[in-house]
């Protein structure tokens, strides 16, 4: 018996009867079938991130120059803004599949009914969904983590830590993505969603650091969650380790945990009653 399997089973026993039947894998599976004649999906995510990094490359790159680093010394403007935009990358690939897909599939297509009435339990559909939106966030870390090779901005050996970062982050929104999606009842509210999005990926120091705020502004930037995901990339992306890193990193596995919880929950007060 291999340890996920006692894990496995470890959870089975704990659990109340019905809430998780350990299949959340068959969920994967039938997320990785119905995506693998729908490529360009992801080619798109992963462009997205890269026209940035381009842009600022080319573009902004040039006017500003240098700024300081994590660490106080100096670095060019291009390699301080890559981290987080693979932290805002991630984020993004996990948001659309634990959100607008999981709401077809929720108020629509009633997908989750059925399987309800089969022996998959809602903490199984919660961590499969998630898990596929993981995943999806994961290949575009991976990818853009490639590019930023190519461009010659990964000058730290830790940085080989920033996939995993990246996988924790699209975690923790996917988590959370699809708890709040469950509150929604029609397709305008994701408006909601876009509105919380966009102010996360300007103001979480994805473009300037937390110093440029004033100080009230600052506590309220560091209650983002991106803000974390960001804040640990670029610190290992030049090897500038810290104990603070240890808070970043719990933040995020904590909302991943509530995320995990909430969905699950929310599955199976509205399904199951």
């Amino acid at each position: 018996m291999t340890v996920l399997d006692q894990r496995r089973g470890l959870l089975l026993r704990i659990l109340p009867p019905g809430l998780y039947a350990g299949r959340a894998s068959k969920l994967v599976e039938r997320s990785m079938l119905a995506y693998s004649r729908m490529w360009l999906v992801f080619v798109s995510g992963v462009l997205e991130p890269l026209f940035y990094l381009l842009a600022f490359q080319v573009g902004f790159g040039k006017l500003v120059g240098e700024v300081a680093g994590p660490d106080g010394r100096p670095m060019s403007y291009v390699a301080f803004v890559a981290p987080a935009l693979l932290a805002s990358s991630a984020m993004n690939g996990a948001i659309f599949d634990s959100t607008f897909n999981v709401f077809f599939k929720f108020r629509y297509a009633r997908t989750y009914d059925a399987m309800l009435a089969t022996p998959i339990g809602p903490l199984d559909i919660a961590i499969g969904e998630i898990g596929w939106a993981v995943l999806r966030g994961g290949l575009y870390a991976v990818a853009f983590f490639g590019v930023m090779l190519a461009m010659g901005l990964v000058t730290s050996p830790w940085a080989v830590l920033l996939i995993p970062v990246a996988v924790l982050v699209a975690f923790a929104f996917a988590a959370i993505g699809m708890a709040c999606v469950t509150f929604l009842r029609s397709p305008s509210q994701f408006d909601l969603i876009n509105l919380a999005l966009m102010p996360l990926f300007l103001f979480s120091t994805t473009f300037y650091p937390l110093t440029v705020y004033p100080e009230a502004l600052r506590i309220v930037v560091q209650v983002f969650p991106l803000y974390h995901g960001i804040e640990l990339m670029r610190q290992l992306s030049v090897g500038a380790l810290s104990w603070g890193m240890l808070g970043h990193l719990a933040y995020l596995v904590v909302l991943a945990a509530v995320g995990v919880w909430g969905a699950a929950r929310r599955i199976s007060h509205l399904l199951l009653r």
